[in-house]
């Protein structure tokens, strides 16, 4: 791991992650999916390193459950200002941390995310899903700002809210609000109803999988017990 003051000033309008603020450490995280979590953090590396380097020249992701358990480290690039968790799939309640090794045995903790709850799998699968496209050109506190939210389960909430409605209408009945969103934003109908259709056609795509699983299982399976095992795959 290099860093350098040059490179963290590089700043950027397609800068993914957090807007950066002198001396904070921040560390938001929000869950994607049942087994995904997102973690995107603001760190000065380069003032925080200054007299210090880890003992592998690297920072850690840390996936801790409710109760205590550490389910998961990762090494991640500190610059890339963002990284996707995966769980274990079970629904339960997690933060994340971000930090590093000095000595070997010795962890140092540079930052914490606020506590996230995973959805059920059953209920990711077959809910209404409230999706929301996340322009990540656009810093955390700029959307807040646009959208007066005042988190990011808020922020999530109201842009979903607010896309569904400008997909709902033409665009010549778009509300001046709603067209200096979009600008703001600098995005377009277009673009959003994009993002939609892509994310339904992922959906069908994974039910036909495990449609296409589940009748091969079924085709080989032999008929006695077979009531036992479809509940098992089922369940």
């Amino acid at each position: 791991m290099h860093i350098t003051a040059a490179e963290e000033r590089q700043d950027s309008p397609d800068t993914i992650g957090l807007p950066r603020k002198h001396g904070a450490r921040i560390l938001f995280a929000i869950a994607r999916d049942p087994r995904t979590i997102f973690a995107s953090w603001n760190i000065d590396w380069p003032a925080l390193f200054e007299k210090v380097v880890p003992v592998d020249r690297q920072v850690h992701l840390r996936l801790h459950r409710a109760d205590g358990l550490e389910e998961k480290t990762v090494a991640v690039e500190p610059l890339a200002a963002m990284h996707y968790l995966t769980t274990s799939g079970t629904p339960a309640s997690y933060r994340v941390e971000i930090g590093y090794y000095e000595p070997a045995d010795v962890w140092h903790s540079v930052a914490m995310s606020h506590e996230i709850v995973t959805p059920p799998d059953d209920i990711a699968e077959t809910a209404d899903v409230d999706l929301a496209t996340i322009p990540f050109h656009i810093g955390f506190q700029q959307l807040l700002d646009f959208f007066g939210a005042s988190n990011g389960t808020a922020l999530a909430t109201v842009m979903s809210q607010f896309q569904k409605r400008v997909l709902s209408e033409q665009p010549k009945a778009l509300s001046g609000e709603e067209k200096e969103i979009l600008r703001k934003l600098r995005s377009s109908v277009s673009e959003i109803a994009a993002a939609r259709r892509a994310f339904n056609k992922i959906a069908r795509e994974k039910l036909a999988r495990r449609t296409r699983a589940l009748l091969d299982f079924t085709s080989t399976s032999p008929s006695r017990g077979f009531e036992g095992d479809w509940v098992s795959v089922g369940s």
